[in-house]
């Protein structure tokens, strides 16, 4: 597993953003598995990633990139058109992370969030969780 992808659990854009990822991914190269799972929280402290990172990380070749540097990374690997959101890179972090984070910080607000029922994979995606 080379590349895995923590997610927001509860949070409904985050689930519908795992969807879209896995929609645009038939190569299979991104597993998944929520932040506050088991699993991701052993993530979380083997590679040190802060506590209160909340929103995307992705985990690839031994490395951890949050925030936009995190998203975008995972777009240039997704089929169709979406890997061309990657030259965003350009722009400098600090303006990429302002925008994520008022994204992040709205989620809540604007998509919703589940309060226990989980999205259920089907057993061909299943394989694709932690």
């Amino acid at each position: 597993m080379e590349r895995i992808v923590l997610f927001d659990g509860v949070c409904n854009f985050c689930d519908a953003s795992v969807q879209f990822i896995i929609k645009r991914d038939p190569s299979e190269h991104f597993y998944f598995t929520s932040l506050q799972s088991e699993k991701g929280q052993q993530l979380k402290q083997q590679f040190g990633i802060s506590e209160h990172e909340d929103s995307v990380v992705l985990i690839e070749n031994g490395k951890f990139y949050t925030q936009s540097t995190a998203a975008l990374r995972i777009a240039k690997k997704l089929d169709g058109l979406w890997h061309l959101l990657f030259l965003f890179i350009l722009v400098p972090r600090p303006i990429r992370d302002k925008v994520y984070r008022y994204i992040a910080k709205n989620r809540y607000k604007w998509f919703g969030k589940k309060e226990d029922a989980c999205t259920l994979p089907s057993p061909e995606m299943r394989k694709r969780f932690l």
